[in-house]
């Protein structure tokens, strides 16, 4: 087991990589979430436009734990919206899709932010990191819930 104080550069700079990507999907996802919260009709509304809330506001949260995971290998995180989107493998939906679209969206948003923790955790396991190990364990154990629960939905 590694201490944030005995990373040498190299393992400092592949961690960070590694952050910043989940740091960039958890944003990209908490932006699309966030959006289809304020855009939802139909129906199913009102469950809906809580259920998004719940995920965005989880999601928020997720993004200062990240973000103080960089900050205490040593790193400085992304401080500006192109910066933290600059390795994001999610893509922002810029069309009106219906509340079912939406919900598959964010499902498939999950499944590829549970691959982008699960490269994150493979790194920091090489690495010895088992703070971050288990920071990305718990987040995608909460991506692949999450993810459940929006298909159980449809």
């Amino acid at each position: 087991m590694k201490n944030a104080s005995s990373l040498t550069a190299a393992e400092r700079a592949k961690l960070n990589d590694a952050l910043v990507k989940v740091l960039g999907d958890t944003y990209a996802l908490y932006i699309k979430t966030h959006g289809y919260h304020w855009n939802v009709t139909g129906p199913r509304f009102k469950a809906l436009h809580e259920m998004f809330m719940e995920q965005y506001q989880e999601l928020w949260a997720a993004l200062d734990e990240i973000a103080e995971r960089i900050r205490s290998i040593g790193e400085f995180a992304p401080g500006s919206t192109e910066a933290i989107l600059s390795k994001a493998s999610i893509m922002p939906d810029n069309s009106q899709p219906d509340a079912e679209s939406m919900i598959e969206n964010l499902a498939t948003g999950h499944d590829t932010l549970s691959a982008t923790l699960k490269e994150g955790l493979d790194i920091a396991g090489e690495i010895g990191d088992d703070v971050t190990v288990d920071l990305f364990t718990q987040r995608m154990t909460v991506s692949q819930k999450t993810a459940w629960m929006l298909r159980s939905s449809l």
